[in-house]
């Protein structure tokens, strides 16, 4: 995994902050040791920070995993909060299963299976945070149902929006396997960064993450139905 910070800045700031404790601990530690892909420790410590501020109801994930960062946030909730997470890969699922029940929250964390430009379209919402860590190069068609799905003062949490910080150099300078990916999040900062809807801020963390707070409803919005 590529990071925009240095290893020297990812070993200190992985020393200095605690390991999450309990199952979910032991989830982490074991995705680490195996090279499995779930947030680096300084993304998440971010992210219990912006949760134990906003202290969601209703959570929407893409991005399942193996059920670390789904876990994670289910430690923030109000009572009787939902996580809803979306994955369409069986390598990952076959994994998040058994973790999530591991951490007793079945009851809690909801798996939609499937891909997610299938499903987003049919989900009603609204969603107090989305946390959107899928497919890079579909962050762009993706956007319009999440916008759709906040409600105002809504938080859209993106993690890997600099890819390793090629983000930064000119489309020709990447190789041309990544340069369609390149063009497509570059598009997608652009938007998230330029829409009146949104306050937004990138921060270089891990490998980027981008912070959206819904200000102003957008033209594709739809009527939000509460979840039950």
């Amino acid at each position: 995994m590529n990071y925009v910070t240095d290893d020297t800045m990812n070993t200190f700031l992985r020393t200095l902050q605690p390991m999450y404790d309990g199952v979910l601990g032991e989830i982490q530690k074991e995705a680490n040791a195996g090279n499995v892909p779930i947030i680096p420790l300084e993304t998440a410590r971010l992210m219990s920070v912006l949760l134990s501020m906003k202290k969601p109801k209703h959570v929407l994930e893409i991005g399942t995993a193996v059920g670390f960062s789904a876990g994670l946030i289910s430690k923030y909730l109000q009572p009787g909060g939902t996580v809803t997470t979306i994955d369409r890969f069986e390598v990952m699922l076959k994994d998040a299963r058994p973790n999530i029940k591991r951490m007793g929250l079945e009851d809690t964390i909801t798996i939609l299976e499937g891909d997610a430009a299938d499903i987003l379209p049919t989900l009603k919402g609204p969603y107090d945070v989305i946390f959107l860590d899928a497919a890079k190069g579909q962050y762009h068609s993706f956007l319009p149902h999440c916008l759709r799905l906040l409600p105002l003062g809504g938080l859209l949490i993106v993690d890997d929006v600099l890819q390793g910080g090629t983000i930064a150099q000119t489309r020709y300078s990447v190789p041309r396997r990544q340069r369609t990916i390149h063009k497509r999040l570059r598009a997608f900062l652009w938007e998230i960064t330029h829409n009146d809807a949104l306050e937004t801020s990138i921060i270089p963390i891990g490998d980027g993450m981008a912070l959206c707070y819904k200000t102003k409803e957008t033209e594709g919005d739809m009527k939000h139905v509460e979840i039950e």
